[in-house]
């Protein structure tokens, strides 16, 4: 930089001497250095033409001024005289100025005392060097007498030390002078025009003083240009740059407008030679000549030095130029490298599998491929700063430091990037072993279970089998962990925690499996070594797998409420397992074969589980990376169109929170089970709230599908899918999470089989039924959300427990007869929603289009309060109606199931929603009561209830009817009171009589229990009692408080009652889940109805009786249908 700045401060020096030489040297040639005069200032005074140059010589050189006749000649004033004179004698070059010149006075016309004036104020004024002085006297006879007599004698007076030639005629002046070098009012030849000598002189002289004025802008503008100060920017160096350039291409314009100009002049002067060759040029015009060309001499040194200063000047903006894009893309690329390098670090992984490993290295390959670009460039840029110090750049010391730092962390990127890359090498190669030693552990044990014990009694068979575990056992070489400590060596720089307690566990696997192996070999040698008879195999009795091993009391499920909870089960496992093996081997041979099958079949499912659980999140961590992170890459924003930006939650909906939900929580639960398969239940019921997300990303799924739909051919998608090297597009990807939540109860499925009599089989069929239930749920919501016209929040209505289509027949109390009729002939389709408060009635309507735009959509027609509603369980005539009514049947709907079965479904979960609403009033009833127990008057007696009477229960449902709509209770439109049977009775008709303190406690008529058809039926006298028989029956509330604790059952179970015993007791098992305990007969009579699998959901058994739920009124006793009301239920 002081190099630089040295060689600029004497370019400058160098610079202003040549220009101002130039300067000096055009005052020179134009004589201004001595008199400072120009024509153009005395124009007007040398047009008078009272003296000339004409650029006539005399005989040795002498320039000869001429004054012809002028009469005003005493008029001339003083100054102008003088200026002229001054002027003239300046022209001529100072060597002829120097001999002295000739003054030719030309006076004719005039008289003798003019021509004495004018001789002396000649002499007095005149300023050069006189050497003769030529008068043409006046020709008149007397005047020129006079002028010789007076001359004569008045000689001294002129002061003049030259002679003063008096001459009479012009004959006698070139005896003097050359007759060439006079003009021809002389007599003479010599071409003089006064105005063509006034214009070329100041042609030249003007010439002159552009030449010095080019040199004194060119030495102000070089001194402009050496101290500006260069900027620290690009724009402004760029700005300066084409500043600078814009002037110095304005100052050559003016010097070649000059050089012009010289050339004009100079051309103008020649011409008459270039006309005639034979032209001779005066002295006056050669000295023109000689002038015009030094100037132009002078100004081309111009040019030159000021080009020379110029392109130092311009070599040093440039310079500037490329150092400030130099720093400028330092600080890009600096900050590139920094976030690569950054990115790099993130880098940690080293994987939980071998497809997890591959992955991470196609990530870690993909990122090396997009940040080769930023490392060339910064390889690039460094070569370029190498570039400004060879050609000694004047800022060699800025740019050497930033070069180097370039350089080194582009190495450092490089050397971490393949440090990075060999630790998972590594990793990838520690679990390709890992994987080999899993699936060698896995076919020794499937190789264990698959041999027949039966052909292992013989000789011969052992000796087989022998060898087969002996050519297995060969197999394990290139496939088992030999030394645990030397892996531990050779893979201690990427070895964690996680991955350090995995290598333990294979490892312990292993060798677990090569014990089997060696237990399994000593009793196969010693069955080898005895001679004995062929053992005849003997088929195992079917008691073998009802009485497992597994259903022994040791193993019962021990429910502990703490996080400990999983590790305590595993101990309880463990024990559980280390007594069943006496018991196994004290069984057949044949049993312990079955339960090992059993093992490996539970281990292949719970492999499959959790090697699909790990693909899956790989799959998930795949499209978030690829494709999600990528719409907010500014490199690939090009790609996107402006319509599919900030859409990206709407294209993946929660898929982050699904992947972290799997990759954090619930894979690493799985992996905690793989040596316990038929306790893997558990771990789902653990997380089944988490499954919840799910149904947020399946309400998403149709606006995502409509997106992608709209953008699948974009070349940001197909970029994408090209650097992920996928061969299925976006929504292929964009389905898993829909597919994996269906694969659970696959999987789930699956393992129940194989471990029906095992500890966790409880567990997994509640996982399994939990699962399902989601499934369910999501499958609701899905149609939920095409619900239209609801002006309410369907929130509000509380969970949403069914929906299906239907047909539906309405009959309504109110209404046209026509309507009535026409009603109940033709059905109407109905989609309907059974939420927790309100049962609504949409009406279903497919759209076209497309994948989810091809879904229907359900337009709301109207709803039904539940706090009114009242069912009828059975309609006449066919199996798949039931009726919902509502306020007093003043609104009856006949619904018509697809199925029995779905009708069945449907039925049983409004009674539980009727249910748990007479809960809800019957205990706000019983607070009452209690308030106005003094008040009110005693019930009748038990007695009058056993027969009511057909017109009484008439004149009851009148009075309902008018109190049906004054009634209410804590919130919900009731106006039913429970009635319950006593102790120890059956399901009994209802009696017309109430107890007081009920019917004084806001109670109307339709209080009363209302008549049932099909009761009466069925029932006949009503009265009696339902005689418990032993069968199978289905529960239709849920019942917790058996004689053993440990028994339960819950609605919609399948019970059997086996027999009867003492106190009332009767053994009951819950064919649902396989237990057995004693439950009292009068808790049996409530739990299973009045009749052998009337109220069943999933017997196959039917029956005709029905009991129906109503919270509000009852149908009259003309009624077609068979109703029972509310009040036939005790909870």
């Amino acid at each position: 930089m002081r190099c630089w700045l040295k060689i600029e401060e004497m370019a400058l020096e160098e610079l202003m001497q040549r220009l101002n030489a130039v300067s000096q040297c055009a005052d020179e040639i134009m004589h201004q250095d001595i008199i400072p005069l120009y024509a153009a200032d005395i124009q007007d005074q040398l047009k008078k033409q009272f003296a000339y140059l004409s650029g006539g010589r005399g005989g040795d050189g002498c320039p000869v001024i001429t004054f012809p006749d002028y009469p005003a000649f005493s008029e001339i004033p003083e100054k102008e005289f003088q200026n002229v004179l001054t002027y003239l004698t300046s022209i001529p070059s100072l060597r002829d100025a120097g001999i002295g010149f000739i003054l030719v006075i030309d006076r004719r016309q005039d008289k003798w005392t003019s021509v004495k004036a004018s001789i002396l104020r000649i002499a007095a004024s005149f300023p050069g060097n006189l050497q003769l002085v030529l008068v043409l006297r006046p020709t008149g006879l007397f005047h020129r007498a006079l002028s010789d007599i007076a001359f004569k004698f008045n000689k001294d007076e002129f002061k003049m030390k030259v002679p003063i030639i008096m001459l009479g005629s012009v004959s006698e002046l070139q005896g003097y002078i050359d007759k060439t070098q006079l003009t021809e009012d002389l007599g003479g030849t010599l071409d003089y025009c006064h105005n063509r000598w006034l214009s070329r002189r100041t042609a030249i002289e003007g010439f002159a003083q552009k030449v010095k004025q080019t040199a004194q802008i060119l030495q102000s503008f070089g001194t402009e240009l050496a101290e500006t100060e260069l900027p620290n920017d690009v724009q402004s160096t760029s700005s300066l740059l084409a500043t600078h350039t814009e002037k110095k291409d304005k100052m050559k314009e003016d010097i070649r407008v000059a050089v012009e100009q010289g050339d004009d002049i100079l051309g103008s002067i020649t011409k008459p030679v270039t006309e005639n060759p034979d032209y001779k040029l005066n002295q006056d015009q050669l000295d023109n000549q000689t002038t015009v060309e030094r100037l132009l001499a002078q100004l081309h040194e111009t040019e030159t030095a000021f080009d020379e200063f110029w392109i130092k000047h311009q070599q040093k903006l440039e310079q500037c130029l490329r150092l400030r894009n130099f720093e400028q893309n330092f600080r890009e690329v600096k900050a590139a490298l920094d976030i690569v390098s950054e990115r790099l670090s993130a880098f940690t992984d080293v994987g939980n599998s071998s497809s997890h490993v591959e992955h991470i290295l196609k990530d870690l390959a993909n990122f090396e491929e997009k940040s080769y670009e930023t490392v060339a460039k910064a390889r690039m840029l460094a070569s370029e700063g190498d570039a400004f110090i060879q050609s000694n750049h004047y800022a060699v010391d800025s740019i050497i430091p930033k070069c180097s730092e370039l350089n080194n962390l582009c190495d450092a990127f490089t050397t971490e990037t393949e440090r990075r890359r060999n630790h998972l090498n590594k990793s990838l190669e520690l679990h390709d072993l890992l994987e080999k030693s899993m699936k060698w552990c896995d076919e020794g044990i499937y190789l264990l279970a698959s041999q027949p014990v039966d052909k292992c009694q013989s000789q011969d068979g052992a000796e087989s089998a022998l060898q087969e575990i002996e050519k297995f056992l060969d197999t394990g070489a290139g496939n088992k962990i030999k030394e645990l400590n030397k892996i531990y060596r050779e893979y201690a720089h990427i070895l964690n925690e996680d991955l350090k307690e995995h290598v333990q566990k294979v490892f312990q696997k292993q060798e677990s499996m090569e014990e089997m192996f060696q237990k399994r070999q000593v009793s196969l040698k010693k069955l080898a070594a005895k001679q004995t008879r062929p053992v005849q195999p003997v088929a195992p009795r079917p008691e073998a797998f009802v009485k497992s091993p597994c259903t022994s009391p040791v193993l019962q499920r021990e429910y502990v409420p703490n996080s400990e909870s999983s590790a305590l089960r595993r101990v309880n496992y463990r024990k559980g397992k280390s007594e069943t093996t006496e018991l196994h081997q004290s069984r057949g041979g044949s049993t312990m074969d079955d339960e090992e099958n059993l093992a490996v079949l539970r281990q292949h499912v719970i492999n499959e589980l959790i090697e699909t659980e790990r693909a899956y999140v790989e799959e998930l961590l795949c499209v978030l990376e690829g494709y999600a992170a990528e719409m907010d890459n500014p490199l690939m924003a090009h790609l996107i169109s402006p319509e599919l930006q900030n859409k990206k939650d709407i294209l993946f909906g929660n898929m982050e929170e699904i992947y972290h939900f799997h990759n954090r929580i619930f894979l690493r639960e799985l992996e905690n089970y793989i040596e316990y398969p038929e306790l893997v239940g558990r771990c789902f019921l653990d997380q089944m709230e988490d499954f919840q997300i799910y149904e947020k990303y399946c309400q998403n799924k149709p606006r995502s599908e409509s997106l992608w739909r709209q953008f699948s051919d974009s070349v940001f998608f197909q970029e994408c899918q090209r650097k992920l090297d996928h061969k299925l597009s976006l929504d292929s990807y964009l389905l898993k999470p829909v597919q994996r939540i269906t694969k659970y109860q696959l999987l789930l499925k699956e393992m129940l089989k194989y471990s029906k009599n095992c500890e966790g089989a409880e567990d997994l069929q509640e996982a399994l039924t939990s699962i399902l239930g989601i499934l369910k749920a999501v499958n609701d919501s899905m149609h939920q959300i095409a619900i239209t016209g609801y002006d309410g929040n369907l929130n509000e209505l509380g969970k949403l427990l069914m929906q299906g289509s239907f047909n539906v027949w309405t009959d309504h109390k109110k209404g046209h007869a026509k309507v009535k009729d026409l009603a109940r002939f033709k059905p109407m389709q109905r989609h309907l929603f059974l939420h927790e408060k309100a049962v609504l009635f949409c009406k279903k309507r497919e759209e076209n289009g497309e994948g989810y735009e091809k879904a229907p959509s359900y337009s709301y027609k109207h709803s039904l309060n539940m706090a009114a509603v009242g069912i009828t369980e059975n309609v006449k005539g066919d199996a798949k109606k039931f009726e919902i009514w509502y306020n007093a049947r003043e609104e009856v709907y006949i619904i018509q199931a697809p199925t029995p079965e779905v009708k069945a479904t449907w039925v049983n979960e409004i009674r539980k929603v009727l249910t748990s609403q007479l809960q809800a009033c019957r205990e706000a009833s019983q607070h009452r009561t209690l308030e106005q127990t003094q008040s009110l008057p005693l019930p009748l007696p038990a007695s009058s209830c056993a027969s009511p009477s057909r017109n009484h229960i008439r004149n009851t449902k009148k009075t309902e009817e008018k109190k049906a709509d004054l009634t209410s209770l804590e919130g919900y439109g009731t106006t039913v009171a429970p009635k319950y049977p006593e102790k120890g009775k059956g399901w009994t008709k209802p009696s017309h009589s109430l107890d007081a303190s009920e019917e004084n406690d806001g109670w109307s008529s339709a209080e009363e229990p209302l008549n049932s058809s099909d009761a009466e039926e069925e029932g006949g006298e009503g009265g009696g009692e339902m005689k418990l028989t032993p069968g199978k029956y289905t529960v239709v509330t849920d019942y917790e408080k058996g004689v053993s604790e440990e028994f339960t059952v819950k609605s919609g179970d399948l019970v059997q009652l086996i027999r009867e015993g003492e106190d009332g007791l009767w053994y009951v098992k819950n064919l649902s889940t396989g237990r057995e305990g004693w439950i009292p007969g009068n808790n049996l009579l409530m739990l299973i109805g009045n009749s052998k699998s009337v109220q069943s959901l999933s017997s196959s058994e039917s029956g005709t009786a029905s009991s129906t739920l109503s919270t509000s009124s009852s149908c009259s006793d003309s009624c077609n249908v068979s109703s029972t009301s509310f009040s036939d239920i005790k909870g």
